[in-house]
This record gives C-alpha cells, sequence and structure tokens, in this order.
C-alpha cells in the first residue's frame, strides 16, 4: 500500500475495509519513514502488530462506518 493511501485510511472518517494476510484490520499508526503499518485485527485490539506497508491490502467495494 502506498504511505500516503494508508495515511488517507488512518485519517478517514470512515472505515476503510484493509486486510493484512487476508485478515480485516485496523491501521492504528504509520511510520511513513520505515514504511510500515502498526494494525490490529478488527477483533482482536490487543494484538497490535507492525508490518510493511507493502503487505496490507485495501478493498475499495466495502466501505463500513464506525459505530
Amino acid at each position: 500500500m502506498d504511505p500516503q493511501r494508508a495515511r488517507e485510511i488512518v485519517d478517514f472518517p470512515i472505515m476503510v475495509n484493509v486486510t493484512y494476510d487476508g485478515q480485516p484490520i485496523y491501521i492504528q499508526h504509520i511510520d511513513e519513514y520505515n514504511q510500515t503499518a502498526t494494525v490490529f485485527p478488527i477483533d482482536q485490539p490487543h494484538n497490535e502488530v507492525n508490518v510493511s506497508l507493502e503487505q496490507l491490502d485495501e478493498d475499495d467495494k466495502q466501505i463500513h462506518k464506525y459505530s
């Protein structure tokens, strides 16, 4: 994923469907310098991991509103 697009998703007022390794995730933080993101599975907010931005996929067909 492009670092600028990752930043846009983090700042977007509605939740965009992004996956890591096929699992829906929430992007907690972007490190543009290192091209990484701190993410966690939507259903497991306590399981944060740092991953390469290249490993994130966006499904722009599915957008979910924040609850």
